[in-house]
């Protein structure tokens, strides 16, 4: 019975990873004709960077589907086979989004990612999240510490709330986070980190 676990939790790892290693916001830029999106601001494949390029549209499309891509892989798991295999397939819909073996394993933040993944283990997580960061957002206008901010409460949100067996799974996850956003807190320390501009559009 441990083997079949073991291999029910690759599975759905593996399902996981493969929607989140789909390169939305490489795709959508590329077919606007706007070039190669990891060619310019922070280089990575998320919303954010694709709001650069000067499309809102582009970038909320970009955010929606790397959103769906979390949740989809996330509550199928939950609904299917129950809250381990949900968070094993989040885990691996996150890893997809940051790691995508076709990019050769240079992919986005996992902000929007994530995100997808907080709703369909429990969607008043994903609530929580936004809430906060359009909150940070409003007051500092800086995309980096506004996700970082949620993802840092994420743990004590479940905590409140009564879900204890989320705590360790979202002190990890946010932790990635961290990681992957370890050049966004170098400049935010030296006070250089972009401030969200929506002033282009096309």
């Amino acid at each position: 019975m441990p083997l079949a676990i073991s291999m029910m939790d690759a599975a759905w790892f593996a399902i996981g990873y493969l929607a989140g290693s789909i390169p939305f916001g490489l795709l959508l830029t590329k077919m606007a004709g706007l070039g190669d999106v990891r060619r310019i601001g922070s280089g990575n494949i998320g919303a954010t960077n694709v709001l650069r390029t000067g499309s809102k549209k582009l970038a909320a499309a970009t955010l929606l589907l790397d959103m769906l891509k979390g949740l989809l892989p996330t509550l199928a798991a939950y609904l299917l086979a129950g809250l381990p295999a949900a968070m094993m397939a989040g885990a691996g819909a996150f890893a997809g989004h940051v790691l995508p073996v076709w990019l050769k394993f240079r992919g986005g933040k996992g902000v929007a990612t994530y995100i997808g993944v907080l709703f369909g283990l429990w969607w008043p997580l994903g609530l929580a999240f936004i809430a906060i960061w359009i909150a940070m957002a409003v007051l500092y206008r800086i995309s980096s510490l506004s996700a970082l901010t949620a993802a840092s409460l994420m743990p004590l949100t479940a905590t409140l709330a009564g879900r204890e067996e989320l705590v360790n799974y979202l002190f990890i996850l946010g932790v990635a986070i961290f990681i992957t956003h370890r050049d966004n807190l170098r400049r935010l320390i030296r006070g250089e980190e972009p401030r969200i501009n929506l002033k282009k559009d096309r």
